[in-house]
């Protein structure tokens, strides 16, 4: 059990490959030079319009050095970002490991039972179940357990300077100053992970500042060592980003093969009455809970017709709002539901590879020459490129998967 939870957080706390190179001693210390320039410089001043004392930046910046371990960095002299070796993609299955969900249900069941006093308010106040706010716990920090090596502020300062996505992380850094000074927390106590997140719901510095709660009222917002802090600030951000009171995050369901799968997506809604009219059941028999019937539903297929199928709420797009991942939705609506007592899913996850990120960048860009709304075009898999990717489908003749093969990409490109 210890190494399922382990092997969960690997890929969220765990430091990619290096890919910067390692400057001569010199251009180090030619580096280190421009960096501290910087930091007076530039980050001082804006440090300062936004109430920073001098003794506060003293304190997190006065000695602190470059981390060149950290992912995506970009040294001077380079004409554009270290791209590594792209892994293939993986089925989407792979992020519903058995062993994980099963040890992740199975501690989160024991903790909803010693938290009970402590969550029966936080529902209350939040309307958010207890289940999802464990479930993030679990997911984001293996209910505390995840060590965080990091200084926050080295790593934020480092990608604020070096890294190819400055525009990111520069705010984060002046919000992790505004922590420091308005939570009188010790520079060394401020953790986080690899890119900047922190505590245990791994908060950004700027959501740290807008969501943490002093949930235990000892006048901290302690979201690294104090359970009723982490809990309330969970709760507090999903009710802050439009979780629906009294309403689940969706269903697994099966889809009739006369549904095109270009239906999904949360601009495509409809009452969940009407996908019942049009074949949509759930998985297991029961029928819809007739509450339910005159709300929206959305059709949600992570991996296409080659996976799993499902009928989202609102809420979904709630949890999404955490992380934009559909896997990442999913895994905590699911995992809600294991603590309640749920099944695993039911639907098979295919096996699909074969292709990087790059060669989905290379289709999407293709599909968005040919009209379609891929939305951002990122190499990402998102639920505007599965149903751009079935309409060129059904364009051509083909029966529409929604998702992509090694040679289906070759065929769009």
């Amino acid at each position: 059990m210890r190494i399922a939870g382990i092997i969960v957080l690997a890929s969220l706390l765990s430091v990619p490959a290096v890919n910067a190179e390692i400057p001569s001693e010199s251009s180090q210390a030619k580096l280190d030079a421009d960096f501290h320039r910087w930091l007076e410089q530039s980050v001082w001043p804006d440090a300062k319009k936004q109430g920073i004392s001098r003794k506060i930046f003293d304190a997190a910046l006065g000695k602190v050095s470059l981390d060149l371990s950290l992912p995506d960095l970009v040294l001077p002299g380079s004409k554009e970002p270290p791209s590594g070796k792209q892994s293939e993609f993986s089925s989407p299955g792979r992020y519903f490991k058995p062993s994980q969900v099963d040890y992740l249900a199975r501690q989160g069941k024991a903790l909803l039972e010693q938290w009970r006093e402590t969550l029966d308010p936080i529902e209350r106040k939040y309307g958010v179940p207890r289940e999802i706010i464990v479930a993030i716990w679990g997911r984001e920090s293996n209910f505390g357990k995840a060590t965080l090596p990091n200084d926050a502020v080295r790593v934020l300062a480092t990608e604020s300077f070096l890294g190819a996505r400055k525009e990111k992380f520069y705010p984060e850094l002046l919000a992790a100053l505004v922590i420091l000074q308005q939570d009188q927390i010790a520079p060394a106590d401020l953790k986080s992970s690899w890119a900047g997140a922190l505590g245990n719901p791994q908060f950004l510095p700027s959501k740290f500042l807008e969501f943490a709660v002093d949930f235990d009222q000892d006048g901290k917002r302690d979201i690294w060592n104090s359970v009723p802090d982490t809990l309330a600030s969970i709760g507090h951000y999903l009710n802050k980003h439009g979780w629906v009171v009294k309403r689940g995050w969706g269903w697994e369901i099966s889809l009739p093969d006369s549904l095109s799968c270009t239906l999904e997506g949360p601009d495509q809604g409809k009452k969940v009455a009407d996908w019942e009219k049009l074949g949509v059941k759930r998985i297991g028999g029961d029928p819809f809970p007739t509450k339910e019937k005159g709300k929206q539903g959305f059709l949600m297929l992570p991996a296409g017709r080659q996976g799993p199928r499902f009928l989202a709420t609102e809420n979904f797009y709630a949890l999404k709002e955490y992380n934009e991942s559909d896997l990442y939705a999913l895994f905590i609506g699911h995992l809600a539901d294991r603590m309640k007592g749920g099944g695993p899913i039911a639907g098979t996850w295919e096996e699909i590879g074969g292709f990087t990120r790059a060669d989905v960048l290379a289709m999407q860009l293709k599909l968005q020459s040919q009209g379609h709304d891929v939305g951002k075009a990122d190499g990402l898999v998102g639920f505007k490129t599965r149903r751009s990717l079935g309409r060129w489908q059904e364009q051509q003749g083909l029966k529409a998967t929604c998702f992509p093969d090694a040679g289906l990409i070759e065929k769009i490109r």
